[in-house]
């Protein structure tokens, strides 16, 4: 069936076809909230600093079938960049949107539309495919086909844990040491003297207060994170994004207290039966004997096992104890092209 192609440069553009966003990404092989209406927006209301250039294509019914959500990146004044929305920092997977049925078509489709609108930029870069996606496969063949020149390069992994079926079953799993240190952990912390407890922000609570006790603790958990938060482009994408991803039932936002204090947080993401661990925050003075942040990370891997999901996602970022908890790598792809000189 011949598809119908337009490109989308406003925001209000965007926003028309919000509903009709998130029901296509439900069918797309790679569903990540990353590529969520909400998400996509609030980056872009964030860190705009460029020209939308969103792909859509529609069938002959008039339905939504492809979204490739684009921009120009103008940052560089020497050049133009195709860069999806959400590349790179704050967005750990990102993607086109459209079902396997239509997927070749619309692959080749955008790639028709990227060399007609050659002269709008210089080159392509596409960040952060998560390593099994089709795009992978479907739009380099594309864009080889009319004449761009395609480079596929490694550019992260996101250690991820297949959740068993039984917390017990998850230990297991853990070599000895390492399994050893997780029970002892949890036996000092539940058995000690500084009345450790953990929960997970809900609905009768305060989320504002909450996120920014969450942007304290990150804060002080590494001069790095500090730094990061003094950018208000990042906090003001924070503050937009999180009570988007509540209201979606998506925000797991998770304390662990002693004696009443928050001493480590992860704010995670709930979302296509996954849970995806998006940022931490640690108090690193007085309370290190208690190690709150592996503590918090098993009781919520407990938890996504009692709920059902089937991964445990520590998202990009190859840091050692993601490997000590039985993290396994998966890949992150980038996707560069460029025209052909003779094109």
């Amino acid at each position: 069936m011949p598809l119908t192609f337009d490109r989308l440069t406003t925001l209000e553009q965007l926003a028309a076809i919000r509903a009709e966003w998130n029901t296509l990404l439900a069918h797309n092989s790679i569903n990540e909230v990353f590529l969520t209406w909400e998400w996509q927006d609030a980056w872009w209301r964030a860190y705009q600093h460029g020209e939308l250039h969103v792909l859509i294509a529609r069938d002959d019914n008039g339905a939504l079938c492809g979204i490739a959500p684009w921009f120009i990146d103008l940052s560089d004044p020497t050049e133009r960049v195709l860069r999806p929305i959400g590349c790179v920092d704050v967005t750990d997977y990102l993607d086109i949107i459209a079902p396997h049925a239509q997927r070749a078509a619309f692959c080749s489709g955008i790639a028709e539309q990227l060399k007609a609108s050659r002269d709008a930029f210089s080159r392509i870069n596409l960040c952060n495919v998560h390593g099994q996606s089709p795009t992978l496969v479907d739009l380099p063949a594309a864009l080889e086909t009319v004449g761009f020149q395609v480079t596929l390069r490694p550019q992260e992994v996101c250690p991820v844990i297949p959740l068993p079926e039984t917390f017990e079953g998850y230990l297991e799993s853990l070599d000895k040491k390492h399994r050893h240190e997780a029970r002892r952990k949890l036996r000092r912390a539940e058995n000690g003297e500084d009345n450790v407890a953990w929960h997970i922000v809900g609905s009768a609570d305060d989320l504002e207060t909450a996120l920014e006790t969450f942007l304290a603790l990150m804060a002080a958990s590494h001069p790095s994170k500090a730094a990061f938060l003094e950018n208000e482009q990042h906090r003001t994408f924070f503050k937009l994004v999180m009570p988007r991803m509540a209201d979606c039932g998506w925000l797991q936002l998770a304390f662990l207290t002693a004696n009443g204090t928050p001493i480590a947080s992860y704010l995670n993401f709930d979302y296509d039966n996954r849970v995806l661990v998006y940022n931490s925050g640690l108090q690193p003075e007085g309370y290190a004997h208690l190690s709150g942040g592996i503590v918090l990370l098993l009781h919520l891997i407990k938890h996504a096992i009692q709920e059902g999901r089937r991964e445990f996602d520590f998202l990009r970022g190859n840091e050692d104890y993601k490997y000590r908890m039985g993290g396994q790598d998966r890949p992150v792809i980038e996707i560069q092209a460029r025209l052909a000189a003779h094109q």
